[in-house]
């Protein structure tokens, strides 16, 4: 079974996102707005520009939207903003700012920002169709008037950014599943487009699960719109109604950018106020009771089924089994401090060096040691969906229960179901709660932290 590696650049949502905030904050210091404080302005400005994009998911423009939609997003963007530049003269009781100097810093704003979305539209437009960028491989399955039409578009339409490389017709006598699935994980397929009329329940289940554990997105062709549950995302390519399975808060650029700054200033702060001075006590400790080194660095599979390292302070005696074998309950190889440490959670307190590097998140499903993890993928269903999201220290599945020794199947099969449900719905607020209540279970101690 092979599993997808490579993946689009996320870094271009975030990148519009701080190019207009310096847009808005640097034109500030072109009028003589009469401020008397400008770094308090920029802050706010910066914060309610951020609040206001995601409210009205200013930097959500796809590769198959339209200009037309693009318009009154900017309009929506701007009149909100409009309104809260205008709201600081009285929050902030700042009289004597120059209401006309403030005009013409908004007209100019509206202006280089309208400007820079539609050129950055129309760039990447030109990219992907002339340059063949940032390009999606595409196959479809079905053969009937919609999928032609979608064909027609991957086609015709090369601004997209979608490079079509084959359909299947069911209704051919030789069509087989098993085939089509070897086709997509040979030539690199990103994206699979089927429509629901052409395949049996048993075949969708099927083309689901692959496509769950493969780390492909599947998307739907709906013969009517009103047959399948509105939680589905529904999105138009040009005329053509398409469906997505799955929606993932985390791919939604401002979300990204949102967790991203989260784990930052958070990692930053455990480092510098926690590790700094507790590392050299550890390490005291961890040396004087075994020789060996004070961290630990195990193999892992990550965001997108990447290995990186993955760092904890030794909790055990050096051993040639360490990445092969958890800990189980009274392991000789645990030490008398790497117990204490384990009982804590404490020896997983470098993984915020990791968080910091970008390798994982504070919140997220688990990582799991590179063995487990090739079994698992072949044992438990769904069990790659995981890697849509960068593992996390700590995790949904981890205070509901789950975490610690893989002791039967159902532990792990659970595990997965909770790890879903925290990539379907996450948000900020649930991994506060997440943090939270890991920090109570750390404070009273855990049955399975062993």
């Amino acid at each position: 079974m092979g599993y997808k590696q490579g993946r689009y650049s996320s870094l271009m949502k975030p990148l519009f996102g701080i190019i207009d905030l310096c847009i808005i904050n640097f034109t500030v210091f072109l009028f003589p707005i009469n401020l008397l404080n400008t770094y308090v302005f920029c802050i706010y400005i910066s914060l309610l520009w951020l609040i206001i994009s995601f409210i009205n998911q200013f930097y959500e423009v796809q590769r198959h939207t339209r200009i037309i939609q693009i318009i009154p997003l900017l309009f929506r963007q701007l009149v909100f903003y409009s309104i809260v530049l205008y709201a600081f003269i009285g929050f902030f009781k700042q009289p004597s700012i120059s209401r006309l100097a403030l005009g013409n810093y908004l007209v100019t704003t509206l202006i280089f920002v309208s400007a820079f979305k539609i050129l950055v539209f129309f760039l990447l437009k030109k990219y992907r169709s002339v340059l063949s960028g940032n390009i999606r491989n595409v196959i479809i399955i079905g053969d009937n008037e919609k999928t032609r039409q979608l064909i027609k578009t991957f086609q015709k339409r090369l601004d997209f950014g979608y490079r079509f490389k084959g359909s299947f017709s069911v209704k051919e006598g030789d069509f087989s599943l098993e085939k089509c699935l070897r086709f997509i994980i040979d030539n690199d397929i990103d994206e699979i487009y089927f429509s629901v009329s052409t395949l049996s329940n048993k075949q969708i289940n099927q083309l689901i699960d692959f496509a769950d554990n493969n780390l492909r997105e599947l998307k739907f062709i709906p013969d009517n719109k009103d047959i399948f549950s509105r939680r589905l995302k529904y999105e138009y390519y040009d005329y053509i109604p398409i469906l997505s399975i799955r929606e993932i808060p985390l791919q939604e650029s401002l979300n990204k950018f949102l967790k991203r700054l989260f784990d930052i200033l958070f990692s930053s702060f455990i480092i510098i106020f926690v590790l700094s001075w507790l590392t050299p006590i550890l390490a005291i400790l961890i040396k004087l009771e075994s020789k060996g080194p004070v961290f630990f660095k195990q193999s892992r599979n990550g965001f997108n089924y990447e290995e990186f390292d993955c760092y904890k302070f030794r909790s055990m005696r050096p051993n040639k089994k360490a990445n092969l074998h958890q800990a189980t309950k009274g392991d000789q190889r645990i030490t008398k401090i790497g117990a204490f440490l384990r009982k804590t959670s404490i020896d997983e307190l470098p993984q915020f060096f990791n968080v910091l590097f970008g390798n994982m998140s504070v919140v997220g499903p688990r990582p799991h040691m590179v063995s487990h993890t090739n079994m698992y993928a072949q044992r438990v269903d769904k069990f790659m969906v995981r890697h849509f999201v960068k593992p996390g220290i700590t995790g949904l599945a981890q205070i509901s229960g789950f975490r610690g020794e893989i002791e039967k199947e159902k532990d792990i099969i659970n595990r997965v179901k909770y790890d879903i449900f925290y990539i379907e719905n996450w948000s900020l607020l649930l991994d506060l709660k997440i943090m939270f209540q890991t920090f109570i279970n750390a404070l009273k101690g855990e049955e399975k932290a062993y």
